[in-house]
């Protein structure tokens, strides 16, 4: 078996373990990383990139669909659009191999040595990976588990044939003629939109009384609008009961207890992801769980010396980008860096129609955390920039306290506010007030004014609403 020795060992080359074996490269630490598949995790090969492209092309469909109706009020008109959906997956899929190449390309500039294979724990200390070249024995001083995370499965529904996955849905052959989601959460919906722009019948199916229910309701509601825009059928408060044996219908139970079959070529199951440990050899240590995740501490650590996880391993919120932070924290805590895990907000981002952004607290969470505040809300209807694209609906909210006016949190709803997140994320990690947001010249016309007026709003002087 042949040995390898590093100080640092990345098990999982996803958004989190890339870029904490990327940095710790950079500061000179002798590191490896190993991944039993494509380097760049879920995010990137099944998730948050190929999804986005999904997204565009239903958009972009949308547009020409739109446009051979004569429904555009600005004149353009076009024929009747076609669709070649598999050259569509394969812009997608190039998109995906543009950004392994990357990855590689950065995890090598870094001096890191990638194995690709399969993972499992000795000891504390110790790691063998199966690869196709035979198996390896990996002794490190530090490791650090970023395996990620995967799709639940339902066993009354579970993936194979007509039921698929987030993962299967980036992939089909061609756009379903009936599609049923179960699951009204940010997948279910940013999928399920997106094919019902490319002319699927779709049907969404949410346990819970209405969809997002992380997001406050005035969020949600210009979603909801949409999905009726697209005649997107909604059942909230039913229960997926399982597939019909010809698979070609969903059981549904109802609100009010009837049981419904609602024809599908596929069923989509997003009602959340679970972390992949499994096979990891975590038997062989002893490490402290929060259910079925790894419980750690303000520097990513374990119960056990030398070990630290990182990214959807370690519960909620789910994201990329906690992932890659939390990376970039443990590699310079092992180069001996004084770092902690210190974010006043998280950005969370649905690219659902319109986009949704919420940073800290919404109105609701910070009255329950005890704090006094005051919020303004600009409409995205008053916005110049939002009129020439054709898209008013939404707002900019902030919350902010009331005695000190320090920014609690900022939300959106609307065409393109993904693109804001930084700002929002900025202010509040810089501990702005809405004086320093009313005061900072925004640049006109962009979407980006309605968050200069939203703080005037608050502050009893709003000047175009």
């Amino acid at each position: 078996m042949t040995e390898i020795t590093c100080k640092l060992l990345v098990i999982g080359a996803g958004p989190g373990g890339y870029v904490c074996a990327i940095r710790a490269g950079q500061l000179g630490i002798d590191t490896v990383i190993v991944e039993s598949t494509k380097l760049g995790g879920s995010c990137l090969n099944v998730g948050c990139i190929p999804s986005k492209a999904l997204i565009h092309v239903a958009d972009e469909y949308e547009k020409l669909a739109t446009a051979a109706q004569g429904k555009t009020p600005f004149g353009l008109t076009a024929s009747a659009p076609a669709l070649d959906f598999k050259q569509a997956i394969g812009w997608k899929d190039g998109i995906v191999q543009r950004l392994n190449n990357g990855v590689a390309a950065l995890l090598r500039k870094s001096k890191v040595k990638i194995v690709h294979g399969r993972a499992r724990f000795r000891d504390g200390k110790t790691v063998a990976v199966e690869t196709e070249t035979g198996p390896k024995l990996i002794r490190a001083e530090t490791i650090v588990i970023a395996t990620g995370s995967a799709p639940v499965e339902l066993p009354f529904l579970p993936f194979g044939g007509t039921v698929i996955s987030s993962t299967q849905a980036l992939s089909l052959p061609a756009v379903p003629g009936r599609l049923a989601v179960v699951g009204a959460g940010y997948i279910g919906l940013e999928l399920g939109i997106a094919f019902a722009k490319l002319g699927s019948q779709v049907t969404l199916v949410e346990a819970l009384p209405r969809i997002l229910p992380l997001y406050d309701a005035e969020l949600t509601a210009p979603v909801e609008r949409s999905l009726s825009r697209l005649g997107v059928g909604l059942l909230l408060g039913a229960k997926a009961r399982g597939a019909t044996p010809d698979g070609k219908s969903l059981l549904v139970e109802t609100a009010e207890g009837e049981e419904r079959r609602i024809a599908a070529d596929a069923t989509l199951v997003t009602v959340g992801r679970k972390p992949v440990l499994s096979d990891l050899g975590l038997e062989e240590l002893v490490l402290d769980m929060d259910g079925s995740f790894i419980r750690i501490g303000e520097r990513c650590e374990t119960s056990m010396r030398g070990i630290h996880a990182i990214g959807d391993v370690t519960g909620e919120p789910m994201l990329a980008h906690r992932a890659m932070a939390q990376g970039e924290l443990v590699a310079e805590i092992v180069a001996g860096l004084p770092r902690a895990w210190d974010k006043r907000c998280i950005p969370a981002i649905c690219f659902t129609d319109p986009e949704i952004v919420s940073a800290g607290f919404s109105p609701g969470e910070a009255r329950r955390a005890g704090f006094e505040i005051k919020t303004g809300q600009f409409p995205l209807a008053a916005s110049g920039r939002a009129m020439t694209l054709h898209s008013e609906q939404g707002f900019v909210r902030i919350v902010a306290q009331a005695n000190t006016h320090v920014i609690l949190g900022i939300q959106a709803v609307g065409q393109s506010v993904s693109e804001l997140s930084a700002a929002f994320g900025l202010a509040i990690e810089m501990g702005a007030t809405l004086e320093d947001i009313a005061g900072t010249i925004h640049a006109h016309p962009t979407l980006g004014e309605a968050v200069q007026e939203a703080a005037l709003k608050a502050l009893g002087h709003a000047i175009h609403i």
